[in-house]
């Protein structure tokens, strides 16, 4: 039924409960699963000599802290079964961008997301990512809740 699973991670405990319920359906569809993390390639980092956190700082921190997500998500998938795994670092300003982005390129056609994740600030600004998911994606979302 699903032969290209999407599943958007932010190393929460939450988006580690997609993981597993992805897994599953990877298992037993034979899919293909594509784990994401996205970063924001240009984030707000403040004017003047106090915000003097390069850019290059910014992104080796941000791609180390995506990696660590994306490796304990595979080794979860691997784990149960599923052999035919990839892993993305996307980028966008916001995060439905980057998964919108992914769904296209890769083929998706389910997405399996946690209900919440751990993104703080831009979550109390900017509102629910699921939410915004739901919103612009055209593939069946599957959303895991904690």
């Amino acid at each position: 039924m699903f032969k290209h699973i999407l599943v958007p991670v932010d190393g929460s405990e939450t988006s580690m409960k997609a993981v597993a319920r992805a897994s599953a359906l990877a298992k037993v569809f034979d899919s293909e699963v594509t784990l994401l993390y996205v970063i924001d390639p240009y984030p707000f980092t403040g004017v003047g000599a106090d915000f003097a956190y390069g850019q290059a700082q910014y992104l080796t921190a941000a791609n180390a802290e995506a990696n660590a997500a994306l490796d304990a998500a595979r080794d979860a998938v691997k784990g149960a079964g599923v052999s035919k795994v990839d892993t993305i670092v996307g980028e966008g300003h916001t995060v439905h961008e980057g998964v919108l982005e992914t769904v296209r390129s890769a083929g998706a056609d389910l997405v399996v997301m946690g209900s919440h994740g751990r993104r703080g600030i831009e979550k109390l600004v900017l509102g629910s990512v699921t939410q915004r998911v739901l919103g612009v994606v055209k593939v069946p979302v599957l959303v895991v809740r904690d």
